[in-house]
Parts: structure tokens; C-alpha cells; sequence
């Protein structure tokens, strides 16, 4: 996925509803083992969070949704796991793909998705041109995705362009890496949601996590409700976001904007 936009640095935000928020959706597994179900059967209910999770972040006026899907990572898990979770993945996609033009939700896709199979991707590719003339919310999936990639790959463009004389190596930036991450069409989280109860980021959106509020909820994702989800936005809007500044400066900063 080439780059099409550069993100400026961030900026102090009084905005009380995020802009965007990433999810790791994790305990799906774990969900199911405590029932006495296959690991598949939690995977499955977790199809079910997405959708009223989407549909709760549309309602809110969030603009950008994007969901760990499927991690470089998962390739190592058990081959049927694996195939499984593909399988459940498209089918998925395909039968919301409906509703989400309906809803009026744009799908879009960031990862290593040459590592998946081709008619997964030959399949997903279409139910992204089919939502591609959407303009509410945007839900991005992270298919095979690892930041590490994603970072590393930046590195090897900005290489390549340097080497091919269209960049001088010392204009290199903090925009010129981001605008080479696969990420570059977005804003970076406004908020960072995990589900399970793990306290860690997973290799996920390592760079663009960079000032984003963290919210860990011991609930596991298929259990996350859409009341889950409104309790996470309401915390978010009780932190004042600071970006190195002082909490007086951005109270200086509310007041000139309400003046």
C-alpha cells in the first residue's frame, strides 16, 4: 500500500469524542475455553462485537475505526486455527459488507496482505471497492499486520528514494516516516482500546500510539458490549491530553478558543 497523505505532529485536542479509535480485540480464546467450546466458537462471537461496536462508533461520530484483526504473529498459531480464522474473516466481511454500505462505513485494509491467500484477498478487495464510495465512518482492518512491518518497510522506501536522488537523506522527518506507514491516509488514535485484560500493545500501531490514551477492560471481546464501549469513550473524555505540554497551558489554550 503506497502512502497518499503526510500526518502534521499532533496537537493539543478539546475534542470530546475521539476521532479515532484502535482496538485490540483480544480474549476471544479465552472466552470460549471457559465455556468448553473450540477456540473457533470465541473467534465467531467476536464477529458479533465488531458489528455493534461498528455501529456504536458510527453513531458517536467517530471517524476512523481500525480493529487488529489478524497479527504476523497469528500465522505461527495452529494451521486449522489459522485456515479457520481466514475463513471466518471473509465470510464475515462479505455478509456486512451490505449493511456497512448501508451505514454508510467505508472498509479499508493495512498489513502485509500479500502473505494472505489470494482469494481471501481477491475477496476482501472487493467488498473494499464496494464500500469505497462511503464518506461516515471508516473501518480499517488490521490483516496480517505487525508495526515492526510497517515501520521497517517506511525505512526501506525512505531508503530507496534517497538512494534514487528524490529525497535528500537529512529532510528526513518524523512526516516523511509517517507518510510512508500504512497507516498515512488517517490520523493517528485518538484512543487505544484492549480487551482480555493484558496490559501491553502487542506490536501493534507502534508508532502512531505515540500520544494515544491507553483503556484496558478485563472483559473479554466477545462479552464487550456496546454499554463497554460508551464507558470507554466517557473515560477518554475525562483526560486532558497534554502532548508535553503543562495542564496550564491547555487550559490557556481552552479559553483563547472559547474567547
Amino acid at each position: 500500500m503506497t502512502a497518499t497523505t503526510t500526518r502534521t505532529a499532533p496537537q493539543p485536542s478539546l475534542d470530546s469524542v475521539p476521532a479515532h479509535v484502535a482496538v485490540i480485540m483480544d480474549g476471544n480464546g479465552r472466552w470460549a475455553t471457559a465455556r468448553g467450546l473450540e477456540r473457533s466458537a470465541g473467534h465467531a462471537e467476536g464477529v458479533k462485537t465488531v458489528r455493534r461496536i461498528t455501529e456504536a462508533a458510527s453513531q458517536l461520530g467517530i471517524c476512523y475505526l481500525t480493529l487488529y484483526t489478524f497479527s504476523t504473529e497469528n500465522w505461527n498459531r495452529p494451521q486449522d486455527e489459522v485456515d479457520a480464522l481466514m475463513h471466518l474473516i471473509v465470510v464475515a466481511i462479505e455478509r456486512e459488507t451490505p449493511d456497512l454500505i448501508k451505514n454508510n462505513v467505508r472498509l479499508r485494509m493495512i498489513g502485509d496482505i500479500g502473505r494472505m491467500p489470494s482469494e481471501a484477498r481477491r475477496r476482501l478487495g472487493q467488498c473494499i471497492a464496494d464500500t469505497s464510495h462511503c464518506t461516515g465512518l471508516t473501518l480499517v482492518l488490521a490483516l496480517s499486520y505487525s508495526a515492526r512491518w510497517d515501520i521497517t518497510r517506511a525505512a526501506r522506501l525512505l531508503a530507496e528514494d534517497a538512494a534514487a536522488g528524490r529525497i535528500d537523506p537529512s529532510a528526513i522527518d518524523d512526516a516523511a516516516v509517517a507518510g510512508r506507514l500504512s497507516t498515512s491516509f488517517m490520523p493517528d488514535p485518538d484512543l487505544l482500546i484492549r480487551t482480555g485484560g493484558d496490559h501491553r500493545i502487542s506490536n501493534y500501531l507502534l508508532w502512531e500510539l505515540a500520544y494515544t490514551e491507553l483503556y484496558i477492560t478485563p472483559v473479554y471481546w466477545p462479552d464487550f458490549s456496546q454499554a463497554d464501549f460508551e464507558a470507554a469513550i466517557s473515560d477518554f473524555r475525562t483526560r486532558q491530553r497534554r502532548f508535553g505540554l503543562t495542564g496550564g497551558q491547555i487550559e490557556d489554550l481552552s479559553k483563547s478558543n472559547q474567547q
